[in-house]
């Protein structure tokens, strides 16, 4: 009888909720030697921390993933897809394979190479969900402050895309850019709005 543990990845992403960037998913295999402390949802940790143990997470786990799911897939197939997607691709680009993948939220993707479980606040209960969220925020913000000095104006390396007042203020003023995300609302309007103006 074999009693090794199942490879176990942790699947989450960053960036569903904003109105511009991509949606960027992380998947983890942690090592069971290699302990590391202080996981956490990255949601509760200070970015000095996220990026502690970012350094960490890809210093000791035995494999991990990086997806980013663009805002032209984003807006074709919705947001909720899009993650899901990422989610699916992460995973397939595990080396060595999982055998069993934990995802945050209600949903499962479809196509999974392996056995899947869906946890509700998974980034709060399981240390693999947990290091996949801190991934995967660490790489978006990365890349929303990259995007900061393309579209100058809008504020992205402070508010990340999400829905803050400097990012509807700006939205507005200078109307959507090329990596605002068309099939949300208040992007509709802020465009609409322009044209009418």
């Amino acid at each position: 009888m074999n009693d090794r543990p199942l490879l176990t990845a942790g699947v989450d992403e960053a960036g569903r909720g904003p109105l511009a960037g991509p949606v960027v998913v992380a998947a983890v295999i942690l090592d069971p030697g290699r302990r590391i402390y202080g996981l956490a949802d990255s949601k509760v940790l200070s970015a000095a921390k996220r990026e502690k143990l970012d350094a960490r997470i890809r210093l000791r786990a035995l494999a991990f993933s990086i997806v980013v799911v663009d805002v032209a897939e984003i807006d074709r197939i919705n947001i909720l897809q899009a993650s899901l997607i990422g989610m699916a691709r992460a995973l397939a680009a595990l080396i060595p394979a999982p055998e069993l993948a934990l995802v945050d939220g209600p949903f499962l993707p479809k196509n999974l190479l392996c056995r899947g479980h869906a946890i509700i606040d998974g980034d709060a209960k399981e240390s693999a969900i947990s290091a996949a969220s801190i991934l995967a925020k660490v790489a978006r913000d990365k890349l929303m402050t990259e995007m900061d000095s393309r579209f100058p104006g809008y504020g992205f390396a402070r508010h990340k895309g999400y829905s803050t007042p400097e990012h509807f203020t700006a939205l507005q003023r200078l109307g959507p850019c090329c990596e605002h995300r068309r099939s949300f609302a208040p992007v509709v309007q802020a465009e609409l709005a322009l044209e009418f103006y």
